[in-house]
C-alpha cells in the first residue's frame, strides 16, 4: 500500500505523479468502466444544480419551452402544415385552430417572453396555399380544391 504522505524533502507534485507512474505501470488504469471513452461535452461546463434534470430531459428526448415560445413554435409548424395541407378546408382548418390558441395567449399574457405572433390572416394564407399548389403542379394557374 503506498503511504498518503510523500517523504520528506520530496515535492508533493512529483511525489503523486510518481504514484500515478507506477499505478500505470502495475497496469491499474486498464479497465477501468469507460476507458478510451470521450468525456461528457459539459465537463467544461459550470455547475449547474440542476444538471441531474436537464441530462434526463435530454435523455428522454423532452424539451421545456416557456408557454409563449412553445405557441410561436407551434404557429410556424402550423403555418408550414397548411402550406402542405391536400386540401384548402383543411389549411383553413390548421390556421383558424392555431389562430384560436394565438387570440387566447394574446388576452391573458402567460409568464416568460412576450408572444410576438399574430392571428395570421386565414385568406391570405389560403391565397399562398392556392399559389404554392399551382406552383407545384406548374400550370400557374389559379387551381384549389375547396373539399
Amino acid at each position: 500500500m503506498t503511504p498518503s504522505q510523500p517523504p520528506r524533502g520530496v515535492p508533493f507534485e512529483s511525489w503523486v505523479d510518481k504514484q500515478i507512474r507506477d499505478a500505470q505501470g502495475r497496469g491499474e488504469f486498464d479497465r477501468l468502466p469507460g476507458a478510451g471513452a470521450p468525456l461528457p461535452a459539459d465537463v467544461d461546463s459550470t455547475y449547474d444544480e440542476l444538471w441531474w434534470v436537464k441530462r434526463k430531459l435530454a435523455r428522454e428526448g423532452l424539451a421545456v419551452l416557456p408557454p409563449a415560445l412553445a405557441l410561436r413554435k407551434e404557429a410556424e409548424d402550423a403555418l408550414e402544415a397548411a402550406y402542405a395541407a391536400p386540401s384548402e378546408r383543411i389549411a383553413r382548418k390548421i390556421i383558424e385552430d392555431v389562430n384560436v390558441r394565438i387570440k387566447d395567449m394574446m388576452f391573458k399574457p402567460p409568464p416568460g417572453p412576450p408572444l410576438g405572433k399574430k392571428p395570421y390572416d386565414v385568406e391570405q394564407v389560403v391565397r399562398e396555399w392556392r399559389q404554392r399548389r399551382a406552383a407545384a403542379r406548374g400550370d400557374g394557374g389559379v387551381a384549389g380544391s375547396a373539399v
